[in-house]
């Protein structure tokens, strides 16, 4: 991008005009200089050219200079083959005005005017609607004063990158005035107050970025030799920034921003002092380091906050799409301390005051949070966190206590945490949280045990229909890794008189978006009549076995499973089958299950005997490969009869759709589909 002549460009223009405008034209018709090397306290000029064409008492003359470098180091700029050219006019015995085109290697044109009279000079640098004006005097020689109208942001850039050299400026325009000091042995500084609109930035990587920020600046910036001093206090009032994974909305309201840093060498940057306050929302005050890059060497930040509703959108909305909380509401109050180091974490402190949490689509939810939890790296520190209830889904859970340690950097609790769920309880042991450090994501490490959990409370609260039972097991270990939750172990449900035992039990983002669960599912002895009197399907008697391997859910719908169930007699357990369980197996199978009876044959008997029930289907990319007691060709046997009259149950489709027969299957137990025979 073509970079245009700023400020101190002016300055250098001003001196060469001082050079020139001192002869009186009428003396001669042209007049050219070369100079090697000039050297203001702003800038150096070398291989300088004048020349001035004037006619004899002509009311004006022509000015042309050239120079082949001007080199501004202390401001950041440096410029190749700047040519000047203007009419020349004389205004009283000790006033000049020159006013013409000015251009550099690479860039742009800009207009140059310049009003030189003994005790002052006036100069302007415009383009368009953007201007810089300039006014020298003779009594200040070291004080510059700038006064900015609708000054692109991109015309800053180069003495923003003595400040910060990865920093891209893209758009914004600024208004305000500037006052430069150069004392010849003091530093260089440059002051003032700024209007900054629509401004926009971005570093290389895109790691550091802002968009339509707004707001009023007070600026102070000082160099001398190696040292580099930055003070800003300001006022944000629009835009969007953006910190690696920590993405900030400003509100409509202002923010108070104020930095004061400091830089030897260029080896980046230390912030003894920041303040940062958003209203009742958030205040954060603290010190920082920075490496010439922009990233964080160290920090200790302290944060309050009496309104954390705003927080989520405002400030945590990056955090919390990474852990798939997107949409997380907060509502409570906050004090917490923080010290981070390259390292990673290596001291958090922080007291929580009636806090409530509520994940989107109700996910999950924590209702009056209160309390403490303190982290270490090092020394150990004991901490309490509580909460009054909460819920998983439409699954609500009671109160509960955390007696937290932390110290070496880790996270532990101190001894069980036993919570009521279900009319049952849910116990928590061995539980170690690990901040990310040294490049390594957070883990989670820790044990669960499930006493006497009620299934039809579950299945109540689910929606489903209530039945018998109740959920016990314990998962020795779980780790949380990366957005996985691997539990090693398993989980048994004693549910209809039966047994299933659940292994190999894996969540992918378990609070996050469309979240994956597999498992292993093992079955023993279920009790069909219970279970099919729950589903309102028709009377089945008899005992169930059978697996449901390979299963995967994602967004709690099954996409994969390996399944097979069947039946074994039990002694003194009936096998028997209901005309209505018959014809709501051929309703399902839509014709392709069928029976080896009539329908109107079937309406005369309530119930038959069966020797076997089995079926199996294997589910991949939303089609089951159906199965049975046995197969012959494409057929096989779902219900082999026994007794008389004797009933068979053949399926003729081995290849059915998955979605077409969840929706049969969900139609039967409302009575909406009715039976087909062949």
């Amino acid at each position: 991008m073509p970079r245009p002549i700023l400020p101190s460009s002016m300055v250098w223009l001003v001196v060469l005009a001082s050079l020139v405008l001192s002869i009186p034209p009428a003396q001669a018709r042209t007049l050219s200089a070369r100079i090697a090397r000039v050297t203001t306290a702003v800038a150096t000029l070398e291989d300088v050219r004048v020349e001035l064409d004037w006619p004899a008492s002509a009311p004006r003359g022509e000015l042309r200079m050239r120079a082949a470098r001007v080199d501004a180091d202390g401001l950041g700029y440096r410029f190749r083959s700047v040519a000047w050219r203007c009419p020349l006019e004389r205004d009283g015995p000790d006033r000049w005005r020159c006013d013409g085109e000015v251009r550099a290697a690479g860039g742009a044109p800009l207009r140059l005017a310049i009003d030189l009279a003994s005790g002052s000079t006036d100069a302007s640098l415009s383009r368009g609607s953007s201007r810089v004006a300039l006014q020298r005097s003779a009594a200040t020689p070291d004080l510059t004063t700038l006064d900015l109208t609708r000054v692109p942001l991109l015309w800053t850039q180069a003495l923003a990158s003595r400040a910060w050299a990865d920093g891209r400026l893209q758009a914004g325009t600024l208004d305000g005035a500037l006052r430069v000091h150069t004392p010849k042995d003091g530093p260089l500084r440059v002051h003032g107050t700024l209007r900054l609109d629509g401004g926009a930035l971005e570093t290389p990587d895109a790691r550091i970025a802002a968009q339509g920020l707004g707001g009023r600046f007070d600026i102070d910036y000082r160099r001398q030799g190696a040292t580099t001093l930055v003070a800003v206090d300001a006022t944000l009032e629009d835009g969007d920034l953006l910190y690696g994974n920590t993405y900030v909305g400003l509100p409509a309201t202002p923010v108070a921003l104020a930095i004061s840093a400091v830089s030897e060498d260029g080896a980046g940057w230390d912030v003894p002092r920041f303040s940062w306050i958003d209203g009742r929302v958030l205040t954060a005050t603290g010190s920082a380091g920075f490496t010439p890059a922009g990233d964080l060497q160290y920090a200790e930040v302290d944060l309050h906050s009496d309104d954390m509703q705003p927080l989520g959108e405002r400030y945590l909305s990056g955090w919390l799409g990474l852990a798939g909380l997107t949409g997380l509401e907060m509502r409570g109050a906050f004090d917490a301390r923080l010290r981070v180091a390259e390292a990673g974490l290596q001291a958090f402190d922080a007291r929580v005051r009636g806090v409530d949490l509520r994940a989107a689509d109700n996910r999950f939810r924590f209702d009056g949070l209160d309390g403490d939890v303190r982290y270490s790296a090092d020394a150990p520190v004991d901490s309490r966190l509580r909460w009054r209830s909460g819920a998983l889904g439409d699954v609500a859970f009671g109160p509960g206590v955390l007696p937290l340690r932390s110290g070496d950097g880790a996270l532990t609790l101190v001894g069980d945490a036993s919570i009521p769920l279900l009319k049952g309880a849910l116990s928590i042991h061995g539980l170690e949280i690990r901040p990310p450090a040294g490049g390594k994501a957070l883990e989670l490490r820790g044990g669960l045990a499930l006493d006497g959990l009620e299934l039809g409370a579950l299945a109540k609260a689910l929606g489903g229909p209530e039945f018998g039972g109740t959920l016990s097991g314990r998962i020795p270990s779980a780790r949380y890794v990366d957005n996985r939750l691997v539990f090693d172990g398993g989980l048994t449900m004693q549910v209809f008189d039966g047994t299933v035992h659940v292994s190999a039990l894996e969540m992918e983002r378990p609070f996050g978006v469309a979240p994956t669960l597999s498992a292993n599912l093992d079955l023993d002895g279920l009790d069909l009549l219970l279970l099919t009197e729950v589903f309102d399907f028709g009377s089945i008697t008899g005992r169930l076995h059978g697996r449901i391997h390979d299963l995967r859910l994602v967004d709690w719908t099954a996409t994969a499973f390996d399944a097979e169930l069947h039946t074994e007699p039990r002694k003194g357990v009936r096998q028997r089958i209901s005309q209505r369980a018959v014809q709501n197996i051929s309703s399902v199978g839509d014709a392709s299950f069928v029976s080896s009876l009539q329908g109107r044959l079937i309406g005369l008997f309530d119930d038959f005997g069966y020797r076997r029930i089995g079926i199996s289907c294997q589910l991949v990319n939303e089609v089951c490969l159906m199965g049975g007691l046995a197969s012959a060709g494409n057929a096989f046997t779902i219900v082999e009869g026994s007794g008389i009259p004797r009933l068979t149950v053949v399926g003729y489709n081995r290849l059915v759709d998955w979605p077409t027969l969840v929706e049969r299957v969900a139609a039967v137990g409302k009575g909406d589909v009715k039976p087909v025979f062949d």
